[in-house]
């Protein structure tokens, strides 16, 4: 069937209007290499007008088309008509791109004629120079890595291990690549890992994939050992892998079982000590009650026949008795805070600074002390050992007085965070407390004797056992903190007590 002019005509437009909106640029030149026609694409890819184009030989924008003396035009375009060829193209101002060309050759009244797609790949190389960039920033990042890493493949065999999962599981590199990595795994779990990815496989339901898990190791000598693997999966087009993270924990590990030895070994201390409280509160105290008893029964009784000498034997042995019976109970509120201690729950302060502020009105009111105190926080705590803390800080800046003074005693807070911890907790905030008093003070080289048990800086002039601020000690370390002192002869002493504002979850009522 022929074709019509006017058909002829519709099917040029046709043409003419494809190669105007056609993304790719289109030209064409004679057999010398001078272009003759060229589409918008071209102008736009090489920064010339279609007018400064034709005429100019093909050469000048794509400059790998070269002819030698010895060959024609065709003969040296014979690679480009074959396939699609990487070169460069030239723009106005010279700077280079890097495109895919293909020509085609025909032949018009007895002329060849060539046509090229010129195609800019520059931004698809860029991207590509950038992945390569990426990968391999990524692989020297996991060259490097201190933690394993390996990838499997769908069956299950390595493709790619690290050195730190080489060096790890003690195998060379090449010992591992195609090899199964239930080679790495002790039974049962070697035996049943094929499994494991075939249930994955059918259910979608990974054990470990996208979870992570602690998993046990076997390394090339036999031994196991402990670690945390993560698993990530990947698909590609052509397949899916899996990377699996591997952290070793063996250190962890043996630090908890040390640990678990420590609180195995302070429970029996405690047992022991809870042990020592009950002897002291009851078989102990049952010989002093009774040297107290014969002693009153003798001072009362037999007292005419008593020498003086006599009475002041048994005045002596009465004090003693006394004094044994003090640090009988002493040490029993000493280790009270630990063995018999309650739940934490919140506390006021303030309320229960009032409550032992009642409580030693009389002493305050003999020596004239004058008790100024700011809003102090509430705080989760045990509320008996807080009362301790207080009446032990106050009743001791009422005791070391001046003798020409009365007592000041002033009570302050403000809360701080804990500096020690890389991650925040709610135990690292904290409040800090301040007893100031105008007392006789103390040389600071003294700080760290003063809060241990039995200590006494004057125990001559000063009545107790020395334990009261060690008892002060124990609580603020039981609740998260600890206790100092500044503190300088004849200007008075503030002793800083830290407390953490929230305890533990496990540890509130």
């Amino acid at each position: 069937m022929e074709i019509n002019e006017s058909e002829k005509t519709e099917s040029l437009v046709a043409f003419r209007q494809i190669l105007e909106h056609v993304t790719d640029g289109i030209v064409t030149f004679n057999e010398t290499g001078i272009i003759d026609s060229v589409n918008p694409a071209i102008t736009v890819l090489f920064h010339y007008t279609a007018e400064e184009l034709i005429g100019k030989s093909i050469h000048e924008i794509i400059p790998q088309i070269q002819v030698t003396n010895d060959q024609t035009l065709a003969s040296a375009l014979l690679a480009f008509t074959e396939k699609p060829q990487e070169v460069q193209g030239r723009k106005k101002d010279s700077s280079l791109f890097i495109c895919l060309l293909q020509i085609s050759q025909m032949e018009t009244v007895g002329k060849l004629k060539f046509t090229a797609i010129i195609h800019d790949i520059s931004e698809l190389r860029r991207v590509e120079s950038a992945l390569r960039v990426s990968e391999n920033k990524i692989n020297a990042i996991i060259q490097s890595a201190v933690d394993g890493v390996i990838t499997i493949n769908e069956r299950g065999q390595i493709e790619m291990v690290n050195p730190a999962a080489s060096k790890l599981f003690g195998y060379h590199p090449d010992e591992l690549m195609g090899k199964s990595v239930n080679m790495l795994m002790p039974e049962p779990d070697k035996s049943r890992h094929d499994g494991y990815l075939h249930n994955y496989y059918r259910s979608g339901i990974g054990r470990i994939i996208g979870i992570g898990r602690e998993v046990t190791g076997l390394r090339k000598n036999g031994t196991t050992f402990p670690f945390y693997l993560s698993i990530s999966e990947v698909n590609l087009p052509d397949k899916r892998v899996f990377t699996g993270f591997i952290h070793d924990i063996t250190n962890q590990k043996m630090a908890e079982e040390k640990l678990r030895r420590y609180a195995a070994e302070l429970e029996r201390s405690n047992r022991e000590l809870q042990d020592f409280a009950y002897v002291s509160s009851h078989d102990l105290q049952e010989p002093l009650r009774k040297i107290q008893a014969f002693g009153d029964r003798l001072k009362a009784k037999e007292a005419e026949h008593l020498s003086d000498q006599g009475k002041d034997y048994i005045d002596r042995m009465l004090n003693a008795a006394f004094r044994m019976q003090r640090l009988i109970n002493d040490l029993l509120s000493f280790s009270r805070v630990t063995t018999q201690s309650q739940p934490f729950i919140k506390v006021d302060l303030n309320i229960l600074l009032r409550e032992v502020l009642s409580d030693l009105e009389v002493m305050i009111d003999k020596t004239g002390a004058r008790i100024e105190f700011e809003t102090l926080p509430a705080i989760e705590a045990e509320a008996i050992q807080m009362r301790q803390l207080f009446q032990n800080l106050i009743s001791n800046a009422l005791k070391f007085r001046k003798e020409d003074e009365a007592p000041v005693i002033k009570i302050s807070s403000k809360l701080i965070q804990r500096k020690a911890h890389l991650i925040s907790t709610p135990g690292d905030e904290q409040v800090q407390i301040y007893v100031q008093d105008n007392g006789i003070g103390f040389d600071e080289k003294y700080l760290d004797r003063i809060f241990n048990v039995f200590q006494r800086l004057d125990g001559q002039k000063y009545e107790g056992s020395g334990i009261g601020l060690a008892i002060c000690r124990k609580i603020a370390i039981r609740h998260g903190g600890d206790i100092t002192a500044r503190s300088e002869p004849g200007k008075g002493s503030v002793f800083i007590v830290t407390l953490a504002l929230k305890q533990p979850k496990e540890a509130v009522s």
